[in-house]
């Protein structure tokens, strides 16, 4: 569905992956690569969207806090307080890792909460992903 959208399709697979949605973008991606699209659009527009939507994300939390994440997203305080904990030890560095599955989209709304920087929030984000991307996109070759 996405793949045949083309880069729009890729962009918005990969908006919707950085929500709290159940949705990946690397398969669209992996389509789109088979389909001869070149790389270089597909990783900036793959990379444009997931950052677009990890923006949403620290929003959320920047607009929100705790008590509103707690309860738009359904987490438990003691699980938000957890990811506050280890992201606090590992400090904003820890937004390159925004593109793994499970922990990236708490660490994205645990910025916003804790009013990171955007800044930095935009640069760490959009290493990891870009990485990311790229990586997945050297591997298809």
């Amino acid at each position: 569905m996405f793949a045949e959208a083309g880069l729009a399709g890729m962009f918005v697979s990969a908006f919707l992956a950085a929500t709290l949605l159940p949705l990946g973008s690397e398969a669209v991606l992996l389509a789109l690569l088979y389909a001869d699209y070149p790389v270089i659009p597909l990783i900036i527009t793959a990379t444009a969207g997931n950052v677009g939507g990890s923006l949403v994300n620290y929003w959320l939390g920047w607009r929100f806090g705790r008590a509103g994440i707690m309860r738009i997203a359904k987490v438990p305080e003691h699980r938000l307080v957890k990811a506050e904990h280890q992201f606090r030890l590992w400090g904003r560095w820890s937004l390159c890792l925004a593109w793994v599955p499970v922990i990236g989209d708490p660490l994205t709304f645990i910025a916003g909460i804790l009013r990171i920087s955007p800044v930095w929030f935009v640069v760490l984000v959009t290493a990891g992903k870009a990485s990311r991307y790229i990586i997945i996109s050297q591997l298809a070759a």
